[in-house]
């Protein structure tokens, strides 16, 4: 299974993904984890996202056909990224369950966004005006929703195995 995450930064996705990826023993696939390893190598390009998006694709492919559950974690903000981690999970073989988390309370979000750090060497971290200026379109697969600012974590977590039991 193919288990794709996405939302605005500061949402609670990478959070979220970690701890359902030890619950269930998934793989992580992160993209700010390979965009920044790509921005980090000698041949860094000027744009990462695309670079970032392609390679998470090839390694959630190969894992997926290992018979390794995968998460995908990234902003996932326009259709055209939806559609490709769709077709990732039918090339495949695998369903794939597509998971939208949101932080429905501005001030929270704010809160979150102004007072993390980042956890990967040298990555530069969105400002609350990047997140609001985000070009980010409205989702029009089925999904589910998930709020972080109204569940707590293990609360999400359990949502999405219920999800995955019901596929």
């Amino acid at each position: 299974m193919l288990i794709i995450l996405g939302g605005l930064p500061g949402s609670g996705k990478t959070t979220l993904a970690r701890a359902l990826a030890r619950r269930i023993g998934a793989v992580h696939l992160r993209i700010d984890s390979i965009e920044q390893a790509i921005l980090g190598s000698s041949l860094a390009p000027v744009s990462v996202e695309e670079a970032g998006y392609l390679v998470g694709y090839a390694l959630a492919g190969d894992n997926l056909r290992l018979g390794h559950r995968v998460i995908a974690d990234s902003v996932n903000p326009l259709p055209v990224t939806r559609e490709a981690w769709r077709g990732v999970a039918r090339r495949a073989g695998v369903v794939a369950l597509e998971v939208e988390i949101i932080c429905s309370d501005p001030t929270e979000h704010r809160r979150r966004i102004e007072s993390r750090t980042a956890d990967i060497s040298g990555q530069r971290l969105p400002t609350w005006q990047d997140v609001l200026s985000r070009d980010y379109h409205p989702w029009q697969s089925t999904r589910l929703v998930l709020d972080t600012a109204q569940d707590r974590l293990e609360a999400c977590v359990d949502k999405i195995i219920a999800a995955m039991a019901a596929i």
